[in-house]
């Protein structure tokens, strides 16, 4: 792992901004799980959307105004509410709400992996990876069911996690967050933690048509996740083999492998 923590003193974390979002909302017992594991590794806040807004990729927010409010009141404050999307509430904190900025962006904790191709789509991911666009570095968290979530293994892990780059012993590079993904499983029967590499995957989507009271169709989506090719190495497996999955991702998608074949053969103009 690159030994860069750009911006980021180690010194005290009482002097550490950490900022906290998630895509499931702020009411989400998630967030609140990872609130309450890492409240005292630093000055903690919490900027969430106010609403469900999962899936919802990397979206912002530009025809329509930006809310906020105290949540859950002025008077019991845990965080600010915003009306928009993960990555408003990453941007609209950076720019307005905090000064100075964040040192470091923690996502999560989703009701749901963010494996493989799951990555694209995922809010808790676009928040971390807004956060490196901002040049603060993420950690995103999430954990692998959704039902009968095991919070207690979640928060364990996280906490850990976090303490080790809070007292500098893991380092994170400025191009790169940090895409975790927990078993869940009882904290002891964990088997450790893996550096993984995104497994290759797709969803397979079905609608299901429906009539509203007035007769008018719509449609309700489900689908399941296959997986492709090989897996060795990958977030899925490790998933599957009982191990915490740690994945650097950076913001570069571009295929170098197809630069080097192009650079050979590029297209020309008739």
């Amino acid at each position: 792992m690159p030994a860069c923590f750009h911006g980021f003193a180690t010194a005290s974390s009482r002097y550490m901004k950490i900022l906290l979002c998630n895509d499931d909302g702020i009411q989400a017992l998630g967030i609140h799980t990872l609130q309450a594991a890492v409240h005292d590794l630093g000055d903690v806040h919490v900027v969430a959307p106010d609403g469900e807004r999962s899936a919802i990729g990397h979206g912002i927010t530009l025809t329509k105004p930006l809310y906020t409010r105290s949540w859950p009141n002025p008077n019991e404050m845990f965080g600010i509410a915003v009306s928009g999307t993960p990555a408003d509430c990453v941007k609209l904190s950076v720019n307005s709400l905090f000064k100075p900025a964040p040192d470091l962006v923690l996502s999560g904790i989703n009701l749901g992996p963010n494996a493989g191709i799951s990555v694209l789509y995922s809010g808790t991911v676009s928040a971390a990876t807004e956060s490196v666009i901002m040049g603060i570095p993420a950690i995103a968290f999430s954990l692998d069911t959704f039902v009968n979530p095991q919070w207690e293994t979640a928060s364990r892990v996280s906490r850990r996690i976090v303490e080790q780059v809070v007292s500098g012993r893991l380092t994170i590079a400025p191009e790169l967050f940090w895409n975790v993904n927990i078993p869940n499983l009882p904290y002891e029967q964990l088997k450790g933690i893996r550096i993984t590499k995104l497994g290759s995957s797709r969803f397979v989507e079905q609608y299901e048509r429906r009539l509203d009271p007035w007769g008018n169709p719509y449609y309700w989506m489900r689908g399941d996740l296959l997986e492709m090719g090989d897996m060795q190495g990958s977030d899925l497996e490790a998933l599957r083999e009982g191990y915490v999955s740690l994945s650097p991702v950076g913001l570069d998608r571009t295929s170098h492998a197809s630069l080097e074949a192009l650079a050979v053969h590029p297209p020309e103009l008739a």
